[in-house]
């Protein structure tokens, strides 16, 4: 399975700490020229490769930590995103429901990338937080899922667990996926909810 970061600011380089942390090979993009991803990607870990966005949009699970907005540009990365999966980091703070026609974010970006198999994560914690070793308090940070496709849940909760943490999914998007998903200027209740799983 391999993984592409796409967007690396404070939240896609604190995605990219995760995978260090865990030796863990990712490639990491955004609009700018890789080169100039080099010397931060050096300084998070030998696993952390930058690409060009074309060469980022093959990986299999494609980490989408981009302004909410910007999604429209990335679609244009590749003709089709049938089979992808991709991980929907963004937050939709400040948009208008009527911008969104009345859907959840994510299902907006869904739509925007047909055949995608979409899955909402990562995107209620501060980058702060997510840069942060997950295991702490005698357990394990608890990253929130919500996907309309049970088997792209269930391959990025492996990855969850892989990284660390404690995946919990909250069901279908337009269900228990509104959870984490802002509206308008108001955020989500599991929004920066920094919650942690005990070990058994």
């Amino acid at each position: 399975m391999s993984y592409a970061i796409i967007g690396f600011g404070a939240v896609g380089q604190a995605l990219a700490r995760a995978f260090a942390r865990k030796n863990i090979e990712v490639t990491v993009a955004s609009r700018r020229p890789a080169e100039t991803l080099a010397p931060q990607a050096r300084a998070i870990g030998p696993a952390v490769a930058p690409a060009t966005l074309k060469e980022a949009v093959k990986a299999d699970v494609i980490i989408l930590a981009i302004p909410f907005w910007q999604h429209q540009e990335f679609t244009k990365t590749l003709p089709s995103w049938q089979g992808k999966i991709v991980i929907d980091v963004t937050n939709a703070f400040g948009v208008s429901v009527e911008d969104l026609d009345g859907l959840p974010s994510s299902a907006v970006i869904a739509r925007a990338l047909p055949g995608a198999r979409l899955v909402k994560a990562f995107n209620h914690l501060p980058a702060g937080v997510l840069a942060e070793d997950p295991a702490t308090k005698g357990g394990r940070r608890v990253i929130f899922l919500s996907s309309d496709d049970e088997d792209a849940t269930a391959t990025v909760a492996a990855l969850v667990e892989q990284l660390g943490y404690a995946p919990v999914s909250l069901g279908k998007i337009a269900e228990g996926g509104q959870l984490v998903q802002a509206r308008n200027r108001s955020w989500a209740p599991l929004i920066f909810q920094d919650l942690f799983k005990k070990e058994q």
